[in-house]
């Protein structure tokens, strides 16, 4: 199997984990059985980080504790849009203009944070790896990413509107 082959099989098996573990949100799960959910799939992810970024036992050692860093941070991201997209199931039904207003507010900042902490930890990451392995570290960032926002707009439906 090519390393392109692994690679896709590990993302579709983390973006499975991570969907259930969004299923289980919903259904509001106690804070234990939330943060077991929350440290099993920082581990999952961390483990095709590992698995992908061939880093040396000293780049290893100086990555990791930024990637921590990062991933802290991500999580909050992840919380707010977690809670953006139950907001919007809440309010399907009756969606009406304020409520549209309010959750488009909610989502351009999300949406514009994202691109700010990617920013803000670059040169955090360019301390401690190359710049090639920088990139693709980005890169494994992205397409996990990509793989969650697709399973987003695959399952959540468009706003009704008025006939």
């Amino acid at each position: 199997m090519n390393a392109k082959s692994k690679v896709t099989i590990v993302l579709v098996g983390l973006v499975m984990v991570i969907l259930s573990a969004f299923t289980a949100a919903a259904q509001e799960k106690s804070a234990d059985d939330m943060q077991i959910l929350r440290e099993k799939l920082r581990a999952d992810k961390k483990l095709v980080v590992a698995e992908n970024m061939q880093l040396t036992e000293a780049e290893a050692k100086a990555f990791w504790p930024v990637y921590e860093q990062y991933q802290d941070e991500l999580f909050l991201l992840r919380t707010r849009t977690l809670k953006l997209i139950k907001d919007f199931a809440d309010a399907y039904e009756k969606m009406n203009n304020e409520a549209a207003k309010k959750l488009m507010d909610e989502f351009m900042t999300i949406d514009s944070l994202g691109p700010k902490l990617r920013q803000a930890y670059l040169p955090k990451f360019r301390k401690v790896l190359p710049e090639v392995k920088v990139a693709r570290y980005y890169q494994i960032e992205n397409k996990i990413q990509a793989v969650l926002f697709y399973e987003f707009a695959a399952n959540i439906p468009l706003v009704k509107t008025a006939k």
